[in-house]
């Protein structure tokens, strides 16, 4: 990931253009609500969004609090430039930077920030860029510091592992699977958090997504 490569927005299935009206068929109201909910923002928190896309959530926490600091951190510079225009257009201020996930003590400065929240990002990375994108994301927290992501989990039942087939499909099985199986817990607390848990499950059209929260030691 370090290397400028990444898997676009919706992977194989159609352009970025399209993102925003894709994800809405995955009860993103929803899940967004309650990723936001355990993000619970405070004034003058600094909350990073690694991997924002659009920038959906970003503008999310900004409304929630607006006196909390958000900077969104994408490495794809066409889907931050939808980000930007979604947040003139809403008058709502966020700090959009291009960066890559691994990155993000050389972006943003180790311990710089209360929260780090990430949302439909995880699932698209192989396993080694999964427990990089974690650390970094541990090393970006101040001790004692929230992370909260939202993404496809552990796909419980038959009817949620087909449905989660049409992602599979989009980003590829290899990237995919480790998250179907369930994986994501064990791979935040390697990285160096504890209370990690699922507090969250919503099951969706292309799959079930939780909502893991967890605090950096």
């Amino acid at each position: 990931m370090s290397e400028n490569t990444f898997t676009p927005a919706l992977g194989r299935f159609a352009p970025t253009r399209f993102y925003d009206h894709v994800i809405a068929l995955t009860r993103e109201r929803l899940w967004r609500a309650l990723a936001a909910m355990h993000v619970a923002p405070r004034p003058d928190d600094v909350i990073v969004d690694v991997g924002c896309g659009t920038g959906s959530l970003a503008l999310l926490l900004a409304r929630v609090e607006p006196r909390a600091r958000i900077v969104g951190v994408d490495p794809d510079p066409e889907v931050l430039g939808a980000a930007r225009r979604k947040a003139d257009a809403a008058g709502v201020a966020v700090r959009w930077q291009v960066g890559m996930g691994d990155e993000l003590v050389e972006s943003l400065g180790a311990e710089s920030a209360d929260t780090v929240v990430s949302s439909l990002v995880l699932h698209q990375c192989p396993v080694p860029v999964k427990r990089a994108v974690l650390a970094s994301m541990a090393a970006v927290l101040r001790p004692g510091g929230k992370l909260v992501i939202a993404d496809y989990g552990w796909q419980r039942t038959p009817l949620m592992r087909l449905a989660f087939g049409i992602v599979q499909l989009a980003d590829g099985k290899e990237d995919t699977q480790p998250n179907a199986d369930g994986a994501l817990p064990g791979l935040i607390s390697a990285a160096g958090f504890r209370d990690v848990r699922e507090a969250e499950v919503v099951t969706t059209a292309t799959g079930s997504i939780s909502v893991y929260v967890a605090r950096r030691d």
